[in-house]
């Protein structure tokens, strides 16, 4: 009798272990396709080809402007084709996972031709997978 009620603390312990490790494993692969995501979404600006982040947007996307003001889908690719960067790079990604949602912020330097550098901060809410 004092076996199992040494015992079952203990097997306790070690299922909740186990558990915590699997969801640290889970929060790490969602890390990772969270950066992986953001680092596609770079590679394609800086191809300046719009119809590229196309597919990694969901239709309900939404991105808020520097003037606060809210874009759709459409109205985040239209701006993306009046755009043409000569170089595109992000600094400081930093990935924070919460469930199955990645939370990712940068800051972003973006040149275009004959215009002043441009400096954005900004965060995304991704769902990778």
């Amino acid at each position: 009798m004092k076996k199992a009620g040494v015992l079952w603390p203990l097997s306790a312990l070690l299922v909740m272990s186990a558990a915590w490790a699997q969801a640290a494993k889970s929060d790490e692969a969602t890390e990772k396709a969270g950066a992986a995501l953001e680092n596609q979404w770079l590679q394609r600006q800086k191809t300046n080809n719009p119809n590229l982040i196309a597919p990694l947007l969901a239709d309900t996307f939404v991105s808020t402007g520097a003037d606060g003001k809210l874009l759709t889908k459409e109205q985040v690719l239209a701006a993306q084709k009046q755009r043409k960067y000569s170089s595109v790079d992000d600094e400081d990604l930093h990935v924070t996972v919460y469930r199955s949602t990645a939370i990712a912020t940068a800051s972003t330097e973006a040149r275009a031709p004959g215009k002043a550098r441009r400096s954005m901060r900004w965060s995304a809410g991704l769902t990778p997978g």
